[in-house]
């Protein structure tokens, strides 16, 4: 089989740490089923994720899937009190993950000192995106291997290596030329509009260096849980759907932070799927932009359904200049490639990425075969360092789902000087939840309650 890494693939495990994880998180109000939980997690390393990445000799080559030397064992973590389960969700997080040596995802169950336990599954982006991710957690719960047959790694001699990876680089050439073409346009472009620019506006002077620019930032998190019935309901009468509730609720969060413009709208990244059957790819997504004024957002969403369509059409029909410029990731040194950090957390400037998975398949939401009480998802990016945050100016992604008759929103946002706390953040989503006259439990406080207290 074809397993040369895609170039989005390829982008992000050259970013790194930067490329952030993916934190699925279960919560049971009872106790749960660890020879359950045993059997999903052996058929996760049975499944599509059991594989790694393997690094081309070639310092401009491509690199490979293979399958893993190793196995990563089932974490059962001491047990604590629930209202410690926020800080054992970060530390989980920090898990160390690495797609070529491994592991390049983690599952442990923290079982709680008065009754239930939290599950924590943490998964490099390198491996996959939210709907690989889920589609792994599904084929996992209801027992399904999913064979990948793909080569042992360290399987090709060096020789056969390099004479292969020369020809895949031969075969590149083409797409190497338009990509650069694109780049030299796409410079000229950005060069002219510095100069008029610098003709509007007097010299800045240079920024001082950031204090502690290498020190590694909590991002805050949240997550809230919704009745789906009420969600559904209230994206109608607005005259939206779940997606663009979603856009509005994130555009209203944004504007509450200060993530807009200067004319005050707020620019949004919507994650499209294009995963096929059978997709070898670790993140098929790409991004659609629209732009929504947040202050009409709360009363109507017609104007957002309307952006959003017509986004999808122009996606559909006009190629996305971003990509044109992936043939030239392999080339480039690494440190370019650290500039390109945006590309996993959307690419524009205050952008916010606004991502909803849609109603997921009931066994989601089954890592030991029975329900849990609550389910979420969550961004995580545990390797980005202060000049990165300033770099990105500030951070934010939403994630929304709809399983087991609930709508989860969870939110990773930082905006320096404005939003740096698990607390601000958890204020101001219930605020832009408000807004929209939706109810919504109080964030993780929901999914650390005693069992039988709901």
């Amino acid at each position: 089989m074809d397993n040369v890494l895609d170039l989005v693939d390829q982008t992000f495990f050259r970013l790194g740490e930067a490329a952030g994880v993916g934190q699925n998180v279960w919560v049971y109000n009872r106790a749960i089923d660890i020879d359950g939980l045993r059997r999903f997690h052996r058929h996760l390393q049975q499944g599509r994720l059991a594989r790694r990445i393997e690094c081309s000799p070639l310092r401009f080559g491509r690199h490979r899937w293979v399958a893993p030397g190793d196995r990563d064992e089932l974490e059962i973590a001491a047990p604590r009190p629930r209202e410690e389960f926020d800080a054992w969700l970060r530390e989980q997080a920090n898990t160390p993950l690495d797609a070529e040596k491994g592991p390049g995802w983690h599952l442990a169950v923290l079982p709680f000192t008065d009754g239930g336990a939290g599950v924590s599954f943490v998964i490099t982006h390198c491996l996959t995106d939210g709907i690989g991710g889920c589609l792994a957690l599904v084929e996992a719960a209801c027992g399904y291997d999913h064979p990948n047959n793909l080569p042992a790694a360290g399987s090709r001699r060096r020789r056969r290596a390099l004479r292969e990876d020369v020809r895949q680089t031969v075969h590149d050439i083409p797409a190497i030329r338009r990509a650069l073409t694109a780049a030299v346009a796409t410079v000229r472009s950005a060069r002219r509009d510095r100069r008029s620019a610098a003709a509007a506006v007097p010299a800045a002077r240079p920024s001082a260096p950031i204090a502690g620019a290498d020190e590694i930032i909590t991002l805050p998190t949240a997550a809230f849980f919704l009745d789906a019935d009420e969600w559904d309901a209230r994206a109608q009468s607005l005259g939206g759907t779940s997606n663009s509730l979603l856009s509005a609720v994130a555009a209203r969060l944004a504007q509450r932070v200060g993530r807009v413009g200067a004319d005050g709208s707020v620019a949004l990244a919507l994650p499209v799927n294009e995963r096929t059957a059978d997709d070898t790819r670790a993140n098929a997504v790409t991004m659609v932009d629209i732009t929504v004024d947040p202050e009409p957002a709360t009363t109507d969403l017609r104007e957002i359904r309307a952006a959003t369509k017509q986004a999808l059409i122009q996606h559909r029909e006009v190629p996305d200049e971003r990509r044109t410029l992936l043939p030239l990731v392999p080339l480039l040194p690494e440190r370019l490639i650290k500039q390109m950090v945006g590309v996993a957390t959307g690419g524009a400037t205050n952008v916010v990425v606004a991502s909803n998975i849609g109603p997921a398949p009931e066994a989601a939401n089954r890592p030991d075969g029975t329900d849990a009480d609550y389910v979420a998802l969550l961004s995580r990016y545990p390797g980005l360092t202060r000049a990165m945050i300033d770099q990105l100016g500030g951070i934010m992604v939403v994630h929304c789902a709809s399983v087991h008759r609930q709508v989860f929103i969870s939110v990773l946002a930082y905006q320096p000087g404005r939003l740096t706390s698990n607390d601000a953040l958890r204020q101001h989503v219930s605020s832009a939840l408000n807004d929209f006259s939706l109810t919504a439990g109080t964030g993780w406080s929901v999914m650390s309650e005693p069992a039988g207290t709901r």
